[in-house]
């Protein structure tokens, strides 16, 4: 036997795999041609699914330690009763997307759980490099806390959530709420999190089935972290599989697929959660490449990974 692409997931991309073939990857370091690629398939991969009409959203803006305005955008749901929130990062390598591509998906788990959710406009790489990111998402983490009780929050009920780069975020914001005592995360939820920047040597198992590849990857960190990605001093809140002591962290749910570049750090950081004592839920799902419920969102194995989510997502 031999790795393979989910039957289902097969068949969904392969209108998309047709007109990528004919298509030039991005060369390595090539941010703008990425964006242009990614950003309209997000979009659609967004809006394909019908988007729930029974949940509001409403904007809202904090200050980060530099000055800048964050934009965040709050979901809730028709009579959700007080309760948890989830602070929410979009993936995008941590240099495209934005928080109005990522509308679908987070109106349906808010829908699906009557869990509120605060999606965040974090600043992106190369233009806004590490720390920026995560210190915008932190003050994210900070307003929440803030404004609890009028929005009907239980402070000791807020999770964090992101899909790949917003899983790296959200794992990141973890550890440094930690480091600075506060404020508390209840749960963290990853969703095929990016979480290392030393992750280069290609696996030809999986390579023929990447949609992230590994030169996005060799693209992605260095704007992050600069001339510092791969070296030796890249700290765990940036890269969080650099972490050494993950004593005291929240509950963790991780999820990725088989075929997924981040596969291997993803199955490490659950191990090392697990042996701090951190109670962890992993899931590794065969024949599933990155972002595999977006694309093939009828196929059992998302329906099965989006039931485990919104499982979660209502247990904090």
């Amino acid at each position: 036997m031999v790795l393979s692409l989910d039957p289902e997931i097969a068949q969904a991309l392969a209108p998309m795999a047709g007109a990528m073939a004919d298509a030039e990857p991005p060369a390595v370091g090539d941010i703008a041609a990425r964006r242009a690629m990614w950003e309209p398939i997000i979009g659609a991969a967004g809006t394909a699914q019908p988007i729930p009409d029974d949940v509001k959203t409403s904007e809202h803006h904090t200050t980060a330690d530099d000055g800048a305005r964050i934009t965040m955008r709050w979901y809730t749901k028709d009579g959700a009763a007080p309760g948890p929130a989830v602070l929410f990062f979009h993936g995008g390598g941590y240099i495209f997307g934005h928080i109005d591509l990522f509308d679908g998906p987070v109106s349906r788990y808010v829908s699906a759980s009557g869990v509120p959710m605060l999606s965040v406009e974090y600043r992106r790489a190369p233009e806004h490099p590490f720390p920026t990111p995560l210190e915008d998402a932190y003050s994210a983490l900070r307003w929440l806390h803030a404004h609890a009780a009028e929005l009907g929050v239980d402070r000791d009920r807020i999770g964090v959530m992101g899909d790949s780069a917003g899983g790296g975020m959200a794992a990141g914001l973890t550890i440094l709420a930690r480091e600075r005592g506060g404020p508390k995360i209840a749960r963290q939820i990853l969703i095929m999190p990016m979480l290392d920047d030393r992750t280069t040597t290609p696996d030809s198992h999986i390579a023929p089935y990447l949609l992230w590849s590994y030169d996005d990857s060799l693209t992605a960190w260095p704007a992050l972290l600069g001339e510092a990605a791969g070296g030796p001093g890249v700290p765990a809140t940036a890269a969080p599989a650099r972490l050494e002591d993950a004593t005291g962290l929240p509950p963790a749910y991780i999820e990725v697929g088989q075929l997924d570049v981040f596969r291997d750090e993803d199955a490490a950081y659950a191990t090392k959660l697990s042996r701090a004592g951190v109670p962890v839920e992993f899931h590794l799902h065969p024949g599933a490449p990155h972002e595999f419920d977006s694309i093939a969102f009828t196929s059992d194995v998302a329906r099965r990974a989006i039931t485990d989510r919104i499982r979660v997502l209502t247990s904090i």
